[in-house]
């Protein structure tokens, strides 16, 4: 029983596409298997909300991922077949501002953008020069899922949110998301600890994605560049080398997904170190909760931690 998630499938679909209309009403999308079809539909548009909507939704829903592991989530386009995903599914959980392409096809009343569920912060400073960049349309850092205590309060609205799309699993959702907050809670606790007794607290990155990791646990980031695909100017570079030698950083930090060729040429020219910082915008070896944790050693190490 599909409860209070059900949709009917939207009739007209253009001709030839009946595999999308049975995938869509029938067994799920294209990326779940067959015979699920008890379970309402719940579409992650990228690994963090994944994770979090699995933990949430348990065994009462069907998650399915619209970006691929190993995909930079900010240059998804979305196929037919995901579109029509979208529309026929249950919720599409997703932030907007990360994904532009998702942001156009998703529907208010079928949709929770998490960033309505936080404060937001601000985008950076430099974010003038990423105008090709998604991140232009919102005026905050869509990278909240950096934030345990963020991503715990999403949480809690997220079971809310399913709760009462489908009474007849309420009581599931609220439990589930209750226990997630307290998880992220607990790993929250452990970031707050690990870096209360740090040397340094400048973060220099070569993606500015850790605005709210920095927020929360009184760090000073400083990005060499807002968008990843994008090199940064000269200026820029001759900015954070400035800061980099004046705070005494030890370490530039790359990240997953991103060439690391700008941040190794600025680690070169202040006398540095390079490490990997994961920012989570694809699925990790492991899970969130352990690349958090991987996170929080190499920012220990980093910045001389003791804790």
């Amino acid at each position: 029983m599909m409860s209070g998630f059900s949709r009917s499938c939207a009739a007209g679909l253009l001709a030839g596409a009946a595999l999308l209309t049975t995938a869509a009403c029938g067994s799920g999308s294209a990326e779940t298997p067959a015979g699920q079809s008890d379970k309402p539909e719940v579409v992650a548009a990228f690994y963090p909300l994944q994770w979090l909507t699995e933990q949430v939704g348990g065994s009462d829903v069907q998650v399915t991922v619209l970006t691929a592991p190993g995909v930079e989530p900010h240059d998804l386009e979305l196929g037919i077949q995901q579109v029509t995903g979208i529309r026929n599914a249950a919720l599409t959980v997703y932030i907007k501002g990360v994904q532009p392409a998702v942001d156009e096809a998703v529907e208010a009343e079928t949709s929770f953008d998490a960033a309505t569920a936080v404060t937001t912060i601000p985008m950076g400073e430099h974010a003038g020069e990423e105008e090709e960049h998604g991140h232009e349309e919102v005026s905050y850092d869509p990278h909240l899922w950096l934030d345990p205590a963020r991503l715990a309060t999403v949480a809690t609205k997220l079971g809310e949110r399913l709760a009462a799309a489908d009474p007849e699993h309420a009581q599931g959702f609220k439990d589930r998301a209750a226990t997630a907050a307290s998880t992220l809670g607990t790993l929250d606790q452990e970031f707050a600890k690990g870096l209360s007794t740090c040397k340094s607290k400048a973060l220099v990155t070569a993606h500015e994605a850790f605005s709210y990791l920095a927020d929360r646990y009184r760090l000073k980031q400083v990005g060499i560049t807002l968008d990843p695909d994008t090199e940064p100017s000269p200026t820029r570079i001759s900015e954070v080398a400035k800061v980099a030698k004046a705070e005494g950083v030890t370490t530039i930090f790359t990240e997953t997904l991103v060439s690391p060729k700008v941040a190794e040429v600025l680690a070169s020219e202040v006398g540095a170190k390079t490490a990997v910082l994961d920012p989570l915008e694809s699925k990790p070896s492991g899970d969130y909760l352990s690349a958090m944790r991987d996170n929080l050693k190499t920012l220990q190490t980093a910045l001389g931690c003791t804790a």
